[in-house]
């Protein structure tokens, strides 16, 4: 697919690190425009080292009132209307269901949910007009499984698919496709690290492949369903799980 997404702009959310950041790299390898959404700073450091050129850092906390809509607005001003939005910014704030505070609660939904919510939107108010669109959300396997000590990011992540499917529905006859993709652990720095020692070794022990996901792997996924190839693909979330939830 080198060269397959020259003239398309992507967006990618969470693009500072992570699984955001290898997305951008895949997009950014194969010839895209990328416009990298982050609230970390470090987002324009991140783009400046893809492949390619013109690649936009927006440094925004999509959780605030109106900031999606003004980020969409200023990425179409200065690289053009997108044609990819990849929604793939996150946090994960753990605890037990009974120890939970609302702001954890809250927090978590504003940024997984919410603020995909209303990228989504904000794209969508353009692709739809534009006749083409391609939007794929970063779900979890945890959208269709119960991870204990994860009621807030479970229900967050089961949030995006009936999202995603509501869109794909309004969206199909327009050319826009709206998917979610739901890995496993993904071995990013930030998994290593969550998932060392033997929390890690029993959750592998438990996925059929015996490994976790490897951010190439998610990306590429991603990839395909941003792709011209995928035009009949429309709201389905695609597990990349080695089997966990077959078990």
């Amino acid at each position: 697919m080198s060269g397959a997404f020259e003239g398309r702009v992507a967006i990618v959310t969470g693009a500072a690190s992570g699984i955001g950041l290898a997305v951008a790299g895949w997009f950014a390898e194969r010839g895209a425009t990328v416009a990298g959404v982050d609230r970390d700073e470090r987002v324009a450091d991140a783009l400046a080292g893809l492949p390619g050129s013109g690649h936009l850092p927006v440094v925004a906390d999509l959780t605030e009132p109106g900031a999606a809509e003004a980020a969409v607005a200023r990425i179409q001003a200065e690289a053009g209307v997108p044609h990819i939005l990849i929604n793939s910014a996150g946090i994960a704030r753990l605890s037990p269901a009974l120890a939970t505070t609302a702001a954890d609660w809250d927090g978590t939904l504003a940024v997984n949910l919410t603020a995909s919510f209303r990228m989504a939107q904000a794209v969508g108010a353009r692709m739809v007009p534009a006749g083409f669109g391609r939007i794929v959300n970063l779900a979890s396997q945890a959208s269709v499984v119960g991870l204990d000590e994860h009621v807030a990011y479970c229900t967050s992540k089961a949030g995006l698919l009936g999202m995603t499917r509501v869109l794909s529905l309004e969206w199909a006859p327009h050319g826009v496709t709206v998917n979610a993709v739901s890995p496993t652990v993904v071995e990013t720095p930030l998994g290593r690290e969550a998932w060392k020692g033997p929390k890690g070794d029993e959750l592998r022990g438990r996925i059929p492949a015996r490994r976790f996901a490897q951010p190439e792997e998610v990306a590429a996924l991603i990839g395909y369903l941003a792709s011209d190839e995928a035009g009949m693909v429309t709201g389905e979330n695609i597990l990349i799980d080695g089997g966990y939830a077959s078990v």
